[in-house]
């Protein structure tokens, strides 16, 4: 019995317990190599729960620092952390806790320079930036490469989620074909966002990339809208 078999008979028994996963499933997980971009809100999630779940090879790429006002939405942070890299710290708390899995960062800005060189190392690419230059360069980056790419975005109590590009299907700008003026699009700098709201989303998205890894249904051409002030779901086809 080889290391991974050993691991995952203790670490992953109950989600190998689950009849669409099992220990071929749990494989698929463990081989993995899933980029992440942003360590923030919806990042900070997305990494806990891929690395908890097994995913063999994480890539996060952020060029931020953490400050004080981020810590109340990325819990994978702590005050301890203020000043330094959020990739610095995420690849090193991380490790730490799942020290059999390997993670690459990039401290370093995404840009159109280094997207796809960054990109071509990785399997799913998985969106949690806060900006609407980073996400169409993501996605288009993603469709030039034939990348599938998990979506998602929050503000204020609302949350967005899609599955791009898998297999040929649509991609974000079929349903938001430009992207709008910075200055037009509301933000969580100047709007804010409640701090359990990007656990949801990014737990959702972690959902969505896990089901693509393994092959199971995944939202292809729909975009799910959650409303969590009163708890209204909408799925748009497109």
């Amino acid at each position: 019995m080889n290391n991974f078999q050993k691991n995952s008979l203790a670490l992953f028994s109950r989600q190998m317990m689950v009849d669409e996963i099992g220990f071929k499933g749990q494989q698929k997980i463990n081989n993995a190599k899933i980029l992440v971009i942003g360590a923030g809100g919806l990042g900070c999630p997305v990494l806990q729960y891929l690395a908890s779940c097994g995913v063999g090879t994480i890539g996060v790429i952020d060029f931020d620092k953490i400050e004080i006002h981020n810590l109340h939405r990325q819990i994978l942070y702590g005050i301890e952390d203020i000043g330094k890299q959020k990739v610095v710290v995420a690849e090193e708390k991380l490790k730490k806790n799942y020290p059999h899995i390997t993670i690459i960062s990039f401290n370093e800005l995404l840009t159109e320079q280094n997207a796809e060189s960054v990109f071509s190392q990785f399997e799913i690419i998985v969106d949690g930036s806060d900006n609407f230059y980073t996400r169409y360069l993501v996605n288009d980056t993603c469709v030039e490469l034939n990348k599938p790419l998990v979506y998602g975005s929050i503000l204020n109590f609302e949350g967005q989620v899609s599955v791009f590009n898998v297999n040929g299907s649509k991609n974000l700008r079929h349903i938001f074909p430009e992207s709008p003026n910075a200055e037009d699009v509301p933000n969580c700098d100047e709007n804010g966002v409640l701090g359990a709201l990007p656990a949801i989303i990014g737990s959702m998205m972690a959902l969505e990339t896990l089901k693509l890894i393994i092959g199971l249904p995944v939202l292809i051409n729909q975009l799910l809208i959650i409303k969590t002030l009163n708890w209204e779901v909408k799925k748009i086809n497109f």
